[in-house]
């Protein structure tokens, strides 16, 4: 394959690369090409691209994308460094097949460092394989394998507390604003989806006026069956600021616990909710499971296809490492357990030892653990009616609960002299840049750190949370609501968060921002090598 020149070049639909997908008659949009089209109602006489196309956890030679057909079909795949798709690797993709959902996935290998990679896609439809879909295109870039710039966004929660795409107010409008900043890539923090969290028609505001939900018959109740989480996908993918962002951006995605049920853990049984005839959510878990890994362009681990927890890679100044919070805690309880034991796990003994080991062998720069968790923001639940916590936070004190796998991790990037990890989430539904500060802390046995919040990107705004002392997390700055709770979109208090790392002095600059790209605080951080 050619290589273009290191500078990002510029994605455009020019008139010779729209002859060369033998779509030069008007049929064709350019919003189609990229993966824009409207998803499909109903079969025409070619398969179609129903979602769009997606890309996801780039590597310096890799990349995963996804599609998903109206029908039985095969991916066919071109791969190209331009879009004139000049000297393309021609590949046989994967079937798309009722298994799966119709979706398909494929690891792009033996890519070229740091360039901009094109793929067109069509369908080759299995009942009749002369029949053909019309072609699509994606990019994304890969990571590069020297110094050089580093751009990329994160945040979560997607269409929650009923919030859902409002067509008279732009759709998820937060996801174009993040696409302005030309990201390399994009975290999604977690709950991608709220499979919890039913979309009605409409939703009146407190001002009297009509908020508009977009519905589907998936989204219309809780999700108990394959097909109703397979539908709270397609439901957020039918939102064209959505489709843009995955054609052109990388999506790196963790889950937290609304790709299940709200604070759900594994053995959890839904007595005493009405809503649910399924009431084992570790059942229910399996089956959102299934759903987020055909949706979304995780590549399998080799060995563990069902793992989500993975590292990505992205050049020597910077790995990231993807935790699950969700997948092997123990119950949530009143969380004050003062001995380690299987009640107390959080990230559980597999997970935390091959984070530890994963961190020790790092290289790079910077070591981003991305969390679907804040550390010292309490995040409440409600067990058997008395008071529990949900993630590792219990109060002021000493390590207690689950906060002794925080406590066991950040003891041993001390003691091992593991530098520069910076924490990124979202989960609570405003934005704040945390200081950890051992000589603030009950807990002082670690080096300090910092921990950056940044979310909803499209759902209610609540907060803030209370602030919990152990590992002595000093609020540096906080957007949020002041307590009103559950705010829509309209409000304004949608957040994302933007980092730079500069490839000659090696800085990372962390930004939280809000719907409209206004800057609400920065923060440059230097490297340990130009300190």
């Amino acid at each position: 394959m050619s290589q273009l020149p290191n500078a990002r070049s510029t994605f455009r639909l020019t008139r010779r690369s729209l002859l060369q997908t033998g779509a030069a008659g008007a049929g064709l949009a350019g919003a189609g090409l990229l993966g824009l089209s409207a998803p499909a109602i109903a079969q025409s006489n070619r398969p179609v691209f129903t979602h769009g196309v997606q890309s996801g956890d780039v590597t310096t030679n890799s990349g995963m994308i996804w599609a998903r057909a109206d029908r039985p079909s095969r991916l066919l795949v071109e791969v190209a460094t331009s879009d004139s798709f000049k000297d393309a690797r021609r590949l046989r993709g994967p079937a798309a097949i009722e298994t799966s959902d119709f979706t398909a996935k494929m690891d792009l290998t033996d890519l070229p460092a740091g360039q901009d990679i094109f793929y067109r896609l069509q369908w080759q439809d299995l009942a009749d394989v002369n029949v053909m879909s019309e072609p699509t295109l994606g990019r994304f870039r890969t990571a590069p394998a020297d110094k050089r710039d580093i751009n990329f966004v994160w945040t979560g929660d997607t269409c929650g507390q009923g919030w859902g795409i409002n067509l008279d107010w732009g759709g998820l409008r937060c996801y174009q604003t993040m696409l302005d900043n030309r990201p390399d890539f994009f975290i999604h923090s977690g709950d991608n989806i709220y499979a919890d969290g039913p979309i009605q028609s409409e939703v009146t505001l407190p001002d009297g006026s009509i908020w508009k939900n977009l519905t589907t018959e998936e989204k219309s109740k809780v999700a108990e069956t394959l097909a109703e989480f397979r539908g709270c996908y397609k439901y957020n993918l039918m939102d064209e600021n959505v489709r843009r962002m995955n054609a052109e951006v990388p999506v790196f995605s963790q889950w937290d616990d609304h790709e299940v049920l709200n604070n759900w853990y594994p053995g959890e049984m839904l007595i005493s909710d009405d809503r649910y005839k399924v009431k084992s959510a570790s059942l229910l878990a399996s089956r959102a499971q299934r759903a987020f890994l055909e949706y979304m362009p995780i590549r399998p681990t080799l060995g563990d296809p069902e793992r989500i927890y993975r590292k990505v890679s992205y050049g020597p100044l910077l790995d990231v490492f993807f935790v699950d919070m969700r997948s092997y805690r123990g119950a949530n309880s009143a969380n004050r357990q003062a001995e380690r034991s299987a009640a107390t796990d959080f990230l559980g003994p597999d997970q935390l030892m091959w984070l530890k080991r994963e961190l020790l062998a790092s290289k790079a720069t910077w070591k981003v653990i991305a969390a679907d968790m804040p550390i010292g923001i309490q995040v409440k639940d409600k067990v058997d009616g008395q008071p529990a916590f949900e993630n590792s936070s219990n109060g002021d004190g000493p390590v207690l609960g689950r906060e002794h796998d925080i406590a066991d991790l950040l003891r041993f990037a001390k003691n091992n002299r593991i530098e520069q990890i910076v924490w990124l989430t979202a989960d609570v539904h405003y934005t704040a840049a945390h200081y950890y500060d051992p000589n603030k802390a009950q807990f002082q046995d670690f080096n300090p750190f910092w921990e950056f919040v940044s979310g909803p990107v499209h759902a209610g705004s609540f907060g803030p949370g209370e602030m919990d002392n152990t590992f002595g997390p000093q609020v540096i700055y906080t957007k949020n609501p002041g307590g009103k709770p559950n705010l829509a979109p309209s409000e304004g208090l949608q957040f994302f968060g933007q980092v730079r790392i500069d490839g000659e002095t090696e800085a990372m600059t962390v930004t939280l921002k809000d719907l409209n790209n206004e800057e609400l605080y920065s923060v440059t951080l230097k490297a340990a090598t130009a300190a």
